[in-house]
């Protein structure tokens, strides 16, 4: 055991890996997720790990279940938004098994201050029967983290934790374990028997040996913490908010009577655990983030206050949300959050006004429909630019504009295409579709840190011979913005009128990085 000083909780995450001797990481870029990414590539050094961007969810899973079934823990960090692709290997990892540990480090956004959603993780935990880890505490963090690996090699399945940007920024002193228990080559690899079993089979295996031991670890995992204090009033929390509730019934003597269950393995869902507690008190109250998680578990008991009820926001939780929740728990509905937040009282975040884009963003503004994608060109979709209309995912332009009446017009930066963008343009050809395909290469993923991309020209010829290159920053320097977006509205005119697909690719330097 040795104690560290003020750890973050970013740094918590990266020593639990380090003690848990992770061999092979698997990281896709996107906020909260990229400053975690970032330390482990900032301080790989001679720590014994592979580290490697991907730039898709889905392969970056992949990969790392070939690692933990040759035998080497292994970890995949994303966002929240990414589990939605990673999501289709982890459902049949859980009946496929692993070997090595195998952990989905997931960053949830809650308020969605930098995505495209807020969607919540904890809920994959449910969808694909394993475990979720929701630590509060950079502590907690260590510990989930080691603790996660051991499990996943217990149950032979993949373990979910999840993080968000408030948790990897708290500051803690740490204990630290250094038990590295694990070393390869220690029995932990893929077990080919399970091909014995019919897909069926594999299932009910699961059911029989794999989850009895996850439902043990959530029913009586030691952080699942439960403090009595009264039999009136009791909260149940996890992740983030655990720690702003555990701060304010330390330190202020009106709350000294609420018992508090704090549940650090919310999946899966320690129902005998958490039905205790409620039989112990009169009025219940779910504190958390990002979405009802928690209360949708207990929603059908009588007394039981949240979000649903109205005592809690949608999204980020904080002090003042808890306070006014507490001050309120006598009242079964409460109408307090119900403005809608908009660009104009939240601000603005436009695009930089000097884009090397912005020529093809005025001339989008007179054309309708318009497909955009979750880069950088998705805030020229409000006022005053109102470049593209729809922004459905990562990579989705393409084949959103398939559905469009006569020839569509896709945007999508060459971060998107490399994504997944480049399926929907297989099958925009194989299809048949009038399409005109307008590619943004700034050679960056300019919106999560500016990490490089692919450069997948020549495979894009290779698809569509009708395929334009366009330097936007020469012909600005040499022809002026008016010009170049006179230009670039003469040639989208003329292209829509092409039948089949049409690629526009233009070139222009980030001027962030």
């Amino acid at each position: 055991m040795t104690d560290k000083k003020d750890i973050t909780g970013l740094e918590a995450i990266y020593l639990a890996a380090l003690d848990s001797n992770v061999r092979f990481i698997t990281a896709v870029a996107g906020y909260p997720m990229t400053a975690v990414i970032d330390h482990f590539f900032e301080n790989k050094g001679s720590s014994g790990y592979d580290i490697h961007w991907f730039t898709n969810e889905k392969a970056a899973m992949e990969a790392s279940l070939g690692a933990s079934v040759t035998g080497r823990r292994s970890m995949v960090m994303v966002k929240h938004v990414g589990m939605n692709l990673l999501s289709d290997p982890l459902m049949t990892a859980m009946m496929h098994t692993t070997g090595a540990g195998i952990v989905i480090l997931a960053g949830d956004d809650p308020a969605a201050k930098a995505s495209q959603n807020e969607q919540d993780s904890r809920f994959y935990g449910s969808i694909s029967e394993t475990a979720v880890f929701d630590p509060a505490t950079p502590q907690d963090a260590y510990d989930s983290l080691n603790r996660a690996f051991e499990l996943s090699e217990e149950a032979k399945v993949p373990v979910i934790m999840r993080i968000t940007d408030r948790l990897e920024k708290d500051m803690q002193d740490l204990v630290r374990s250094n038990t590295g228990k694990f070393t390869e080559g220690s029995g932990q690899e893929f077990d080919r028997n399970i091909w014995k079993l019919t897909m069926h089979g594999k299932h009910q295996r699961f059911h029989i040996r794999s989850e009895p031991i996850l439902i043990h670890e959530a029913e009586g995992s030691h952080f699942n913490r439960m403090t009595i204090n009264g039999d009136r009033t009791g909260i149940i929390s996890s992740g983030y908010p655990t720690a702003i509730i555990d701060g304010l019934l330390s330190t202020q003597l009106v709350y000294s009577g609420y018992s508090h269950l704090a549940l650090g393995v919310v999946s899966p869902f320690p129902d005998k655990l958490v039905r205790k507690f409620i039989d112990q008190h009169e009025r219940i109250i779910v504190i958390e983030e990002s979405e009802a998680f928690i209360e949708s578990h207990i929603s059908t008991c009588n007394t039981i206050l949240g979000k649903k009820s109205g005592h809690l926001p949608t999204g980020m939780i904080e002090k003042e949300h808890v306070e006014f929740a507490l001050e309120n728990i006598d009242k079964d509905t409460v109408s307090k959050y119900t403005e809608i937040q908009t660009i104009a009282n939240r601000g603005s975040r436009p695009i930089c006004s000097d884009c090397p884009f912005m020529p093809l963003y005025n001339v989008l503004h007179d054309i309708r429909p318009v497909a955009g994608d979750m880069g950088c060109s998705i805030r020229t979709a409000p006022d005053p630019l109102n470049a593209v209309d729809t922004g459905f995912a990562l990579g989705g332009a393409i084949s959103t504009a398939c559905g469009f009446p006569g020839k569509g017009i896709a945007v999508i930066g060459d971060f998107g295409l490399a994504h997944s963008g480049i399926i929907g343009l297989i099958n925009a050809v194989d299809g048949g579709f009038d399409l005109l395909v307008i590619i943004l290469q700034n050679e960056v993923a300019a919106m999560t840190g500016g990490q490089g991309t692919p450069d997948l020209r020549e495979l894009v010829r290779a698809l569509v011979p009708d395929m334009t290159i366009i330097d936007v920053d020469r012909s600005i320097s040499s022809q002026g913005i008016l010009n170049t977006q006179h230009m670039l509205k003469e040639l989208i005119d003329e292209q829509r009128k092409a039948k089949g697909v049409s690629v526009l690719y233009l070139e222009g330097k980030c001027i962030k990085f």
